[in-house]
Parts: C-alpha cells; structure tokens; sequence
C-alpha cells in the first residue's frame, strides 16, 4: 500500500503539472511513465556492467554504448543516475535535446517498452518541474516490486475522466473479483483486447504470482509468465505505454501489449490462442460495418460494439477457455435480432456459467451506464445447465461520484483482511460473491430466487427467450400487511387526542 508520505508527495508533483500548464491526466501519466523507463534503463546497464565486472567479459548489448550521440553528447550523461544530479537547467537540457532522441533510437531489441518508447514526446515545460520529478522518483525504492506497482496504481487513480472511444478505468476491486473467480493458473495464456492501463493483466499477474510462487522455480514456467502469458492490444499509443510501464513495475519482464484494433482487424491469426480472456471492452455504442472485421460480423451482423467484442472473445479463447468480461446491461435483454442471437449463441454453443449484476453507481464517476460481468467457458458443443445469478448491491464504496469507502481499509475489496459482519456485508457484497461463487454447483443451487444469488436452469432461460436479465428471474417477496379492525384504530385516535389533552393542560400548570 502506498504511504501517506508517499502520496502527498505524489499529489504536490500532480498539482505542478496541473499549474505548469499540463492538465491532461493521461499527459501527466505519460511523462512520468518516459521517466520510469529512463530509470529502469540505468538500472539494466548496471546490471549488465556487473554481470561483466563478476565474469571478466566485455558487457554484453549495453544500453548506453560508448562514445557520444549525434549531437555531442557522451551517451554516459544520458543515464538517469547521472542526469539526476544535474542542475535543473543542465537537466531540463540533458532530458530534451538528448534523452528523449535516444529512446526514440531503441527499438531495436525488439521489446514491448521499446517498440512504444519509439514515439516519445517530451512535454514538461520547465526545468524546475522535471526537477522535482526526478527527485520524487529517485526517492522510490524501485528494488521493492509492491512500492512502486502501488505507486503507478496511484497515478492511474488519478484518472478522472472517461477517455475516447468509451475508455474509462475500471475500479480496481471490480477487477480484483473478476480476477479471483477466474483464478488463472502458472500455465494459462491471459488475453485483455481492450487493454488500455492494463489493469486486468497486471491483476493476474499479481493473482498468479502470489497464488503459485512456484512457477519461478520452473525455467519454462517462470519464462511463460515474463514473455508469454499476458497479451493486451488497445489502438491508444498512449495507453500501450501505459499498460507497458504498468506491467513492468508489478514484475512482468516483457508482456505482449500491441497496437492494435481489435474490432476492425480480423482475429483468424489470433483464433483459439487464449485460455482466458479478462476485459472491460469500450462501450462505443456503434461503428461503421465496413471498418469491423468481415468474420466477426459474419456471427452476428451489427454496429454494436459489445456485442461484437462478445463474438471476439469466443473466436479468441481455446475451446475449454473461460472469460470474465464486463457489459452494459443493455446486453442481458436488448431486443434486437444480433442480441438475442449472441445471448442464443453463448447459452447454447457454449457453457454460459454465470451473469453478475453490478450496482448503478459502480463505474462512477466516468459513466453511469449500468453494467453486469458476465462468465462463460467456450466449448463449441454447449453445456449450459444452471446459471447462477447474483445481484451486487453494494461494492464497497459509495455510488454517486465521489465514490468514497463506506468500510475501513481492512473490510474492502473481495478479499478483505478481516471477516465481515451481516451490517459490513450490506456495504460489501463481494466477498459474499466469492463464496457462493465457490458453491454454485451445490447449495447455490437450492437458494430461493428471493435471496441475493440464485441458479436459473437453461429451459428457464430458453423460455424467457435467452433474456439474461436478473430482474426477470428474481422473485419479490411481499410482505403481509396486517389489517386492524376499525373499533382498534378508532380507540388509539381516541387515546391519543386524550393524551395530547392531557399534556396541554400540564404544560399550562407549568406556565402558570
């Protein structure tokens, strides 16, 4: 967890940028995220120059090569471990007219951080600012992988905007359950086509981490989960560099994050390469029929954007692959043919295992859409028998858009460090989500559809005409109103008014 120190330090940097003249969030972050990847360059050749010192050979690929760059600059300068001791002005210089060109130079290796680190732009207006910033990041301890994961998760926290094309962050502790009720493995192959900070895959990656410490003792597994086991593509070249830097500070070596438009390039060379898919896909509303993929629209023919990540997703995921995705809840009930047809197609091709309501408020304050998380395993054969159903009412934190915690710190989130009373759980549902989630082939199964969380059978859900809306299934409970005879009311009117009488004339006693 990020300290109190920390932060404040962090919100001071903020608020220069803010006053500077920078004022777009995202900006802010993009800066700061060119000044960790200078940083975790010098950190690298250092590395290499010890591996050399302790075999006696030449360095191997060194970051900072000798002699000076185009402009007269010995490319020694140009480590963050020297520039930072600079004077503002001599810094400001270093970092312009050298550092940045030099990024821009490293994309030969072939990594994710350097294929995005191509285009670097150097905005920070004045000397005094990238002072301070150097100075704050150079005070972050970045040999501790939570501090400066907590760091950068801060900084996205910052976010408080929806971007284009219907981005917008999703809440950590929303990501945190889908991840949890997945529970992805050391061997899985981990998919998020609408990526942005990467939110999802550096929560699995923490999940996997933490879940299977194992896997480092494993030559092939340890180098399955640095280059192989997270893929992200997003078509925002800011965002690529944010989700980059993002997945490099919680520990992942080098993830598959890509440029690319997932809706508009066809899937065929990507089809059944995933075992899980985690994403929170753009609520768009629609896009044009000749810029989408010609096999995506060859399932369900529609502008709707999430219903064609729907049909993504299951060209994306191997058969036995389980996916966990958000989607407005217009999904679970719109009228329209290419609904009904993706509802049909999940529910009968495939193994739809459950739908999860989210509260009204819980995406505030980018958007008030309403939205649910929906859970389903590919199979090409069906499958579906009982879906389970639970309605979250409440997530933890207040729904309007301040979205403050309604619990302390310790009872937040799906996992919280202490148990839970039934008043703390009225203010958070998920742990209670995990649970039953956990018992949803079993006692779920006999719970009233009165009750929080339910199992529908696949006949019912046919015989709704695949309506995957929780209200239709839910059953209200009405209670019994008693009904008092006439003679019971009238006597307490009449017992009433004497005792107003009665205090009227005490108080006049009183009052002399």
């Amino acid at each position: 967890m990020i300290t109190g120190e920390l932060k404040s330090r962090v919100d001071r940097i903020w608020d220069t940028f803010w006053s500077g003249g920078i004022s777009n969030p995202l900006e802010v972050i993009e800066q700061i995220t060119y000044l960790l990847f200078i940083r975790r360059l010098d950190e690298l050749h250092i590395l290499a120059l010890n591996k050399a010192a302790r075999t006696g050979q030449p360095i191997e690929r060194p970051i900072f090569p000798d002699g000076d760059d185009p402009k007269g600059k010995p490319y020694e300068a140009l480590r963050w471990s020297n520039f930072k001791n600079a004077e503002p002005g001599e810094m400001f210089e270093i970092v312009g007219q050298h550092v940045f060109p030099f990024l821009r130079t490293l994309g030969g290796d072939g990594s994710t951080y350097s294929t995005h680190m191509k285009d670097a732009r150097f905005t920070i207006p004045n000397a005094a600012l990238l002072s301070r910033v150097v100075d704050m990041l150079d005070g972050v301890s970045m040999e501790d992988r939570d501090t400066k994961g907590d760091l950068y998760e801060y900084l996205l926290s910052k976010i408080a905007t929806a971007g284009h094309n219907g981005q917008f962050r999703t809440p950590r502790h929303i990501i945190r359950l889908m991840v949890e009720m997945i529970g992805p493995g050391p061997d899985d192959t981990i998919c998020d086509p609408a990526c942005g900070s990467a939110g999802f895959l550096m929560e699995a990656s923490e999940y996997v981490r933490r879940e299977h410490p194992y896997l480092f003792h494993d030559p092939k597994r340890n180098r399955h989960y640095h280059h192989e086991m997270f893929h992200g593509f997003d078509f925002d070249s800011t965002m690529l560099r944010v989700g980059s830097m993002n997945m490099l500070l919680h520990g992942v070596e080098n993830p598959i994050i890509e440029y690319r438009d997932s809706l508009a390039q066809s899937a065929s060379d990507e089809a059944e390469k995933y075992s899980i898919i985690l994403a929170n896909p753009p609520f768009a509303g629609s896009i044009d029929y000749e810029s989408t993929a010609r096999d995506l629209l060859q399932v369900v023919r529609t502008k709707k954007t999430e219903l064609l990540f729907l049909v993504l997703f299951l060209r994306l995921l191997k058969p036995g692959g389980q996916a966990a995705v958000i989607v407005p809840e217009g999904v679970l009930f719109g009228s329209s043919k290419a609904h009904k047809e993706i509802r049909r197609i999940l529910v009968e091709d495939h193994k739809l295992d459950a739908v999860v309501k989210l509260p009204g408020g819980a995406f505030r304050p980018y958007t008030g859409v309403s939205a649910a998380i929906l859970f389903f395993t590919k199979t090409n054969s069906g499958g579906t028998d009982d879906v389970w159903f639970y309605e979250v009412t409440a997530d933890g934190w207040s729904l309007d858009d301040k979205r403050t915690p309604l619990l302390p710190e310790e009872k937040l989130g799906p996992k919280p460090k202490v148990d839970l009373t039934e008043a703390d759980h009225a203010a958070n549902n998920l742990p209670d989500v995990l649970t039953r989630w956990a018992q949803r082939n079993g006692d779920e199964r006999k719970r009233a559809r009165a009750e929080q969380s339910f199992c529908v059978p696949k006949d019912g859900i046919v015989a709704q005409g695949y309506d995957l809306s929780l209200s239709r299934y839910k059953e209200v409970v009405h209670k019994k109103v008693e009904h008092r005879p006439p003679h019971e009311i009238f006597s307490d009117l009449d017992r009433l008014e004497s005792e107003i009488q009665q205090g009227m004339s005490d108080l006049k006693a009183i009052l002399g």
